[in-house]
Formats: structure tokens, sequence, C-alpha cells
């Protein structure tokens, strides 16, 4: 992936999802899609998210897959949630976007907009 290429990590039925690889398209600034259905984003890569924006961040708590685990009182450690993200990815917020050295997690518009300069 080059640093004119956004990534997209996130569910085809996910509203944010769509917006992010729409808003990208818009601006002719290829996408690399990657389907939580499919495969989920690599260890290594949640890690770049989590040191920014932290491991709780990532992890959608109002999600189907997150009550159908029954891991409303889960109390895991960092590391073992970022485990268990890379095993379910569907536990995920959507999208997780990176572009460059840019991360955002959700449908960040304001962010996208500061990447591309417009």
């Amino acid at each position: 992936m080059n640093d004119n290429e956004a990534q997209v990590f996130g569910g085809k039925k996910s509203a944010g999802t769509r917006k992010a690889l729409r808003f990208f398209a818009e601006r002719r600034i290829r996408t690399h899609f990657v389907d939580f259905a499919e495969r989920g984003p690599s260890l290594g890569e949640l890690r770049r998210f989590a040191q920014k924006f932290g491991v709780a961040a990532l992890v959608d708590r109002s999600s189907f897959r997150f009550a159908e685990l029954g891991l409303g009182a889960a109390r895991l450690s960092d590391e073992r949630w970022l485990e268990r993200v890379v095993e379910e990815p569907l536990l995920l917020r959507a999208p997780l976007v990176r572009y460059g050295r840019e991360l955002s997690i959700g449908a960040d518009e304001a962010a996208w907009r500061t990447w591309v300069g417009r």
C-alpha cells in the first residue's frame, strides 16, 4: 500500500464503512477494502490503532457480535482484547481507516478531509 491509498477495514453492511469508501472514491483516491466478514486486520495493524486511540476505542460494545458472545461483563487485559478482536473482527468499531500514517476509527469525515486536503 502506498501513501496515496486508503485502507478501509469494516463490514459491507456498515453505514460508516460505506461512507468511508464513498468519501475516498469521490476524491479518486484508491482504496483497499478489508471486509471483517472475510478477515480482520492483523495484530500488528490493530496495535497501531490501539497506540493512538487505546484498545477500548477499538471494541464496539454495541455490536450484535459483542452481545452474542456475552462480553458485557468481560474484564480482559488490553492484550487479551487485541487477541480477541483478531479472532473476532466483528467486535471492532467500523470503519478503521488508514491513509499513509494517519488513522481514524468510525466515520470521521473531518479527519479524512484534513488528510486529503479537500
